[in-house]
């Protein structure tokens, strides 16, 4: 019988140190995000040093360049949705050859943003002409029709 409590006693503290362990992790990647969040969804996390996820734009920021009247290409996209990580790669990249300031609103971390845009599913771009939306796109699409719509603002 004392076999098995000291069995249980250490597999009780082995998950306890891992789960210690790997919140810690977690805490070191979440301190200092660009999302100025003190936690993060861990599909976030995940994406935090992937080069097709590093134009960030944060809710203050978008809606103070709305209120300037700015032209903004705006995707928003959620780190769980299938469809966004399939898009972002071809997404991202074609942004930068076409020279386009497209910044990435995460609707995981700041889900008000699916009411104040209007958004049914991801992923969605907008194009904010002179601070007020003129376009939008949405779903996952090959490059050339993201090409085309992009050229065509």
């Amino acid at each position: 019988m004392k076999k098995v409590i000291v069995f249980i006693v250490l597999v009780v503290a082995i998950f306890g140190v891992t789960a210690f362990v790997s919140s810690k992790q977690q805490a070191v990647k979440v301190e200092g995000n660009p999302f100025g969040k003190e936690t993060l969804h861990p599909a976030t996390v995940e994406q935090l040093d992937d080069p097709n996820y590093q134009n960030l734009i944060l809710p203050n920021e978008l809606e103070g360049d709305l209120e300037a009247n700015k032209d903004r290409f705006v995707y928003f996209y959620s780190p769980t949705c299938s469809h966004c990580k399939e898009t972002t790669p071809v997404l991202s990249p074609l942004a930068k050859e076409l020279d386009v300031d497209l910044v990435l609103y995460n609707l995981l971390e700041f889900e008000e943003g699916w009411d104040d845009y209007k958004i049914e599913a991801t992923p969605t771009i907008i194009y904010f002409k002179d601070g007020e939306e003129a376009d939008r796109l949405r779903g996952t699409n090959t490059k050339d029709a993201f090409k085309k719509w992009f050229e065509s603002k």
